[in-house]
């Protein structure tokens, strides 16, 4: 199969890698890529952004499947142009990528379906959510609707920070994603990341991962994109896993198909694990980032079937197998982050991998010759072990053979894992 990998970040280098594996790729082709990606693929010169110059390169390489990595080209509709193409692609339709490119969508669709998430509020305008705001008390969820790189959620303690998070959004700190803002309940549990392919029709489950999304140690300072996440999460038990197929994920493919608009690629469900159960933070359309890191670290099956049979209505019957091993990876991200920050500052060195260890490129490219971080995420050190703490240790290990003055990364990755291991 000639293959086509659609994106540049850390998540699209472990999928380059993982599908490099496979018995069942003649080609690997990626773009716009970065230079871990290069090491599996072949970068091409195409606009992402162009879908009809997508298409022609699909057709004048004959490329056979197209994996689309982040969500932005899949909220914009890259899939409806290739599949009209003739061409087969892994991820949702425009109207399907709605469950992460609109959280109002989103909460629609729990309310109809009565898929168990915190009760919520739609609004246009600052005066209305502000007086929603002070009828609901914090703490309190303020999100913009639309994508905003992971970093349009303010979870607020206070009614003040809350009242500022509304007024940040109108005042297009988060640009057109923050045109409509949902105000949503504050859910008290453990978050957890779950994974699960799906045709339309079928679903298979994948696995469990947590994320770290505040930027400081001991889960301080602002939301980003990610810091750092280990797979599988101890949160999410077989008990935990059933109760979300069934409560979460079955209800949402009967919603998406009875809306005309049936889902195709990888649910990505942000959960809260609460008193009550497993409850629906957001969806993502596409594997998450750094999740994806340590999933494809811990898969043993080939990946490449499986993404295929999620595009073309032939994924019942398939299975997956995991290695029983924590995979666990630290972000390194540029100081500054997730604010501004230098671009174009040289990394002089990078680990070796190893069968245990595995440094994903996520904001890199190259300069006259030298590797330099161009992102705000840019490495992602990734290793597995018998043990969280294990995999923790590796991880560490390896990023300590890291030699970039310009970054940092978090020190307690892993931390809630290791102390159950403790317990």
């Amino acid at each position: 199969m000639k293959v086509l990998l659609i994106g540049s970040g850390g998540r699209e280098h472990a999928l380059a890698w993982k599908i490099a594996q496979s018995p069942k790729l003649t080609k690997l082709y990626a773009a716009p890529g970065n230079p871990g990606i290069a090491e599996e693929a072949e970068i091409i010169a195409v606009d992402t952004d162009d879908h009809a110059a997508v298409a022609d390169f699909c057709r004048k390489e004959a490329i056979d499947f197209v994996v689309v990595g982040p969500e932005g080209p899949l909220v914009a509709g890259i899939a409806d142009v290739l599949r009209a193409a003739g061409i087969a692609v892994f991820g949702p339709s425009a109207a399907a990528a709605q469950l992460e490119g609109s959280k109002g969508f989103t909460k629609d669709l729990c309310a109809r379906y009565d898929i168990p998430t915190g009760a919520y509020g739609r609004f246009t305008d600052a005066e209305s959510a502000k007086i929603y705001v002070r009828e609901q008390g914090a703490p309190i969820v303020i999100k913009a609707d639309g994508l905003a790189a992971g970093k349009g959620v303010t979870v607020a303690m206070t009614l003040d920070e809350a009242l500022a998070a509304v007024d940040d959004c109108f005042a297009g700190a988060f640009g057109a994603a923050g045109a409509e803002v949902v105000v949503e309940a504050y859910l008290d549990g453990e978050e957890a990341s779950f994974f699960c392919l799906s045709d339309g029709k079928t679903a298979l489950a994948l696995a469990s991962a947590q994320d770290h999304k505040r930027v400081g140690d001991g889960d301080t300072g602002p939301n980003t994109g990610g810091m750092g996440a280990y797979s599988p999460a101890p949160v999410m038990t077989s008990e935990m896993i059933e109760r979300t197929m069934k409560e979460i994920i079955e209800p949402t493919m009967r919603g998406m198909a009875e809306s005309g608009h049936p889902f195709s690629g990888v649910f990505f469900a942000g959960l809260m694990i609460t008193a009550k159960g497993p409850e629906l933070i957001e969806y993502n359309v596409r594997f998450g980032d750094p999740e994806c890191q340590v999933l494809m670290m811990r898969m043993k099956s080939d990946l490449l079937p499986l993404l295929y049979a999620a595009a073309t209505g032939t994924l019942a019957g398939m299975t997956v197998e995991w290695r029983d091993e924590t995979a666990l990876t630290v972000v390194m991200a540029s100081k500054g982050y997730p604010g501004s920050y230098a671009k174009n500052t040289p990394i002089d060195a990078l680990p070796a991998a190893s069968d245990t260890t595995k440094v994903f490129h996520a904001g890199t490219a190259m300069r006259d010759g030298g590797l330099v971080a161009t992102g705000g995420r840019v490495l992602n050190i990734t290793a597995t072990g018998a043990s969280a703490g294990a995999a923790k240790d590796r991880a560490y290990a390896a990023l300590s053979a890291v030699s970039w003055d310009n970054g940092f990364y978090r020190h307690d990755i892993g931390w809630r894992a290791v102390a159950r291991e403790k317990a």
